[in-house]
């Protein structure tokens, strides 16, 4: 960790953050969990004893090829657990096994110095982790649940170690012919918790892949043009005024203007949709976005940092860091707990001690060791993370992959869905809607003239045209001399005729025009969120083709289910407002804003969450990432793109937002779960402390044997389990 500092943490010698300190480069490791707290080098959190996660705002020097210090701690912990499991298996074998032929015929003695020399390694070496993370809990006075598993294991293990070499110490509690011991409960505990780790340090192992998804999208070489001569040069080196060439299918590197040429540029990552865009000289164009088939010069004017992906990047980064899990009511209540389990220990000692029979230190010793036995979070450390695996496992069997217990927990509380619109709502892809011929010709026809024109283009548009008449098993005619009119359509000869399919305005300046209700019609189907083209035979319309990205099937269906759970929908999409406000009304959302940019997308989600409403965004483009990760709740759509996907917390995998009913109900009985594995923890715990301070004594004559306590304890993780895998059965 890095030393204390003016402005540090008085808990962990982090520095605060302070404006003084904003030039200084990020660390590359924070907590999760407490704001603040940074360090150089992966480790646990000095607070909560969490495992740092990697900074996505940190930049990182070193080659992929290299690896990263998270992926060190997984395999770290992995060899933990493998060689704690294999020693913990005898100890338990020789606790457990009384019965078993070879084992019974162990003197109870050597069985106990076999079990000393196997949970020894376990707790102390193995587990050593653990063991500093319980240490510097105390040390911070901030108690966890490291704190519980540190006095349960180290008094199962000293009480055990006290037992094995000086029983006389002891009363005669004995079993088997000697005195209990519990070696296997401190071996068991410790593995249990570093399978735990395992299984939460790799779930968020992810963290930062969707940022480098992101950066991944910029090229890493440019073609400069300069004196009349290509250079391929980094992109770190082009500078503001540079002119660049851009070649067909090749990504553009920086911001710029579009200086010579022209050519249609694929935007999606920027707005969702898949028309490709327009661009001819003094247009804008950004970083990261595809190339069509044209050739065009641009001017850089943006570079670096403030490139728009790199703000996209950032914007990603800032969301997905503010993102603090929420604490676990286990975590919650442990400020209390804890000291409450040590005073109740103390006190039975010292009662015990003072006042108890003969041995009274011996009684006294005994019965505050069964309170911190069966006060040891092994139901406690259950509750949730079994509920947890096992309701993540269902949700994957349900089509809704869900990363963590965050967003479970999340999820009941979302009063506020917001939707992209393209590929979330809609299928994604651009589809003939209609063909509406003027009279004397039949829409085959005019689909057959249209599509054999397209079939020479890549457009969108063409492929939709393309794709209709191939569906209607029509043969494509051969088409001659073909040109793409830039903002216009595309042009070709069949046989002696010439054929174009484009645009109602650019016929209009060349003097072609529709008749009123082929007009009519245009403007009734653009109303309706179409895309219209015109397709002309020697310069006379033959009629128009209407193309719609149509709405999912199954998204009619899902907006009333989510509608039933009362949640308010938004439609936020950067789709124009005419299509975007018909789509809405036809599906019934409550609100929509269009023509908005992924900043605007992330400032819609800020501002709903700064008046307190608990929301959940659901996209599957680029352009969703920073809202993906900004909202309380990011649902990408399995169809989607690889960032949103890792940008999201719940996926849907078949893109079907049916299956965002199924991911609120398994969160809300998954929370159930939760909560009556703690109160059932809390009950046990409740019950179980004062018995095993020996409150029936004076009454009964009866104390809690520190095996019963053992026992007790195992059967309320039984409880727990079991509770847990109804989520099984979950429909």
């Amino acid at each position: 960790m890095q030393p204390n500092a003016p402005n540090s943490c008085p808990h962990c010698s982090s520095p605060d953050e302070k404006p003084a300190a904003a030039h200084l480069p990020p660390a590359p490791y924070i907590c999760p969990m407490c704001e603040g707290v940074r360090s150089d080098k992966p480790g646990a959190c000095p607070q909560c004893g969490m495992a740092l996660e990697k900074n996505p705002l940190a930049k990182r020097n070193e080659p992929e090829c290299c690896g990263d210090g998270g992926d060190e701690e997984v395999r770290d912990l992995w060899w933990r657990v493998r060689w704690s499991a294999a020693m913990a298996a005898p100890v338990v074998l020789l606790s457990m096994g009384m019965d078993l032929p070879v084992i019974r015929d162990i003197p109870h003695d050597a069985s106990g110095w076999m079990q000393f020399v196997w949970s020894t390694p376990v707790v102390f070496w193995v587990g050593w982790p653990l063991l500093v993370r319980f240490g510097r809990s105390l040390l911070t006075l901030r108690f966890n649940m490291f704190t519980l598993i540190g006095l349960g294991v180290l008094a199962a293990w000293f009480y055990s170690v006290v037992a094995l070499i000086a029983p006389g110490w002891l009363p005669h509690t004995t079993t088997h012919g000697g005195i209990a011991l519990y070696f296997e409960s401190a071996a068991v505990i410790t593995v249990l918790v570093l399978i735990g780790q395992l299984l939460e340090l790799r779930a968020r192992s992810a963290t930062g892949s969707a940022i480098r998804a992101l950066m991944n999208l910029a090229p890493k070489t440019a073609l400069l043009v300069r004196d009349g001569t290509e250079i391929e040069t980094a992109v770190d080196d082009i500078q503001i005024g540079d002119v660049l060439r851009i070649k067909p299918g090749a990504r553009i590197p920086v911001d710029g203007i579009v200086t010579e040429g022209s050519s249609a540029v694929d935007e999606s990552m920027l707005t969702g949709e898949s028309m490709p865009q327009t661009k001819e000289a003094n247009a804008a164009v950004t970083g990261g976005t595809v190339n069509g088939t044209g050739t065009f010069l641009m001017r850089a004017e943006r570079i670096g940092a403030n490139t728009l992906l790199s703000q996209i990047v950032e914007m990603t980064a800032k969301a997905q860091a503010s993102r603090a899990p929420v604490q676990r009511l286990a975590d919650r209540v442990s400020a209390w707990f804890v000291p409450a389990v040590v005073l109740i220990a103390v006190l039975t000692f010292v009662l015990w001690w003072q006042f108890g029979p003969q041995p009274s230190f011996a009684f006294a010793v005994v019965n505050a060791v069964a309170v911190l036995i069966i006060a040891c979070p092994c139901a406690l450390g259950l509750a949730t993370p079994m509920a947890v695996t096992v309701g993540l496992g269902r949700g994957a069997q349900l089509g809704v992959l869900i990363k963590n217990a965050e967003t479970l927990e999340r999820l009941q509380q979302i009063d506020t869905l917001m939707l992209d619109k393209t590929g979330t709502l809609t299928e994604g892809r651009p589809t003939v809607f209609e063909i509406f011929p003027l009279p004397g010709l039949s829409a085959r026809d005019l689909l057959a003239c249209a599509a054999a024109v397209e079939s020479a283009s890549e457009h969108p548009l063409a492929t939709a045209i393309v794709n209709a008449a191939k569906e209607r098993d029509i043969p494509l005619a051969t088409v001659t001399d073909f040109q793409a009119v830039v903002g216009g359509g595309v042009l070709g000869n069949i046989g002696e005729s010439e054929v174009f399919v484009g645009q109602a305005a650019f016929l209009n300046k060349n003097g072609v025009f529709l008749d009123a209700e082929c007009h009519a019609r245009s403007v009734q189907l653009q109303a309706e969120g179409c895309t219209v083209v015109i397709v002309v035979l020697n310069e006379k319309p033959l009629g128009l083709i209407a193309i719609k990205d149509k709405v999912k099937e199954t998204t009619p269906k899902a907006i009333e289910s989510l509608h039933a759970l009362g949640l308010k929908l938004q439609m936020i999409t950067g789709d124009a407002l005419t299509t975007a406000q018909r789509v809405a009304k036809d599906l019934g959302i409550d609100e929509v804003t269009a023509e908005v940019s992924p900043k605007e997308k992330l400032l819609h989600v800020y501002q709903a969450r700064g008046k307190d409403r608990h929301v959940a965004f659901a996209g599957d483009g680029i352009n969703d990432a920073p809202a993906l990760a900004a909202a309380d709740v990011g649902i990408a759509m399995g169809t989607g793109t690889e960032v949103a996907i890792q940008s999201a917390a719940v996926t849907l995998v078949k893109g079907d937002l049916r299956a965002l009913h199924q991911a609120f109900a398994l969160s809300r009985a998954t929370m159930q779960v939760i909560r009556q594995n703690l109160w059932f923890a809390f009950l046990y715990n409740g019950l179980g402390i004062p018995l095993a301070a020996g409150i029936l004594y004076p009454f009964t004559g009866w104390l809690l044997n520190p095996m019963i306590a053992s026992v007790a304890m195992s059967l309320s993780s039984l409880s727990v389990i079991l509770n847990s895998l109804r989520l099984r059965r979950f429909k």
